[in-house]
């Protein structure tokens, strides 16, 4: 089975929806917010998505840098999601929505860095067992 690398990732398919969803509520901003808050949440959720395929792609210590990156994006992505309430930018229901997904795609990171920084160890393979001499007498 080929790798099918970052795009195996829930985690990344999950922040992908996020950044779909954060378009279409950003959508119905006023447009005076075009280059403020919906450029900043555009940008933000976006950032969530590319910082792990990137982190991916590069392996290694890196891997986890890009996901604390990714991190740092989707809690910038929660503020701005509460300032957007606060301002009267999104329906009722949008701010739950938001925040309910990045909620999870938060714990979900939180355990993919951990994943990385501290990997589980691996088992050793257990030494070679050597038979017992077997005596050739039946009765010893």
């Amino acid at each position: 089975m080929a790798d099918r690398g970052h795009r195996s990732l829930r985690v990344w398919h999950l922040a992908m929806d996020l950044a779909g969803t954060v378009y279409q509520a950003t959508s119905s901003f006023p447009r005076d917010e075009l280059y403020g808050l919906v450029s900043q949440m555009r940008r933000s959720a976006v950032s969530i998505p590319s910082n792990i395929a990137e982190g991916y792609g590069r392996g290694g210590k890196d891997y986890a840098r890009f996901v604390t990156i990714a991190y740092g994006s989707l809690l910038e992505l929660e503020t701005q999601t509460e300032l957007s309430r606060r301002l009267g930018f999104l329906s009722p229901d949008q701010e739950p929505k938001l925040l309910n997904a990045t909620a999870e795609i938060g714990r979900m990171l939180n355990a993919l860095r951990a994943s990385l920084l501290n990997p589980a160890p691996r088992t050793p393979n257990p030494e070679p067992r050597t038979p017992e001499p077997q005596s050739l007498n039946p009765n010893p």
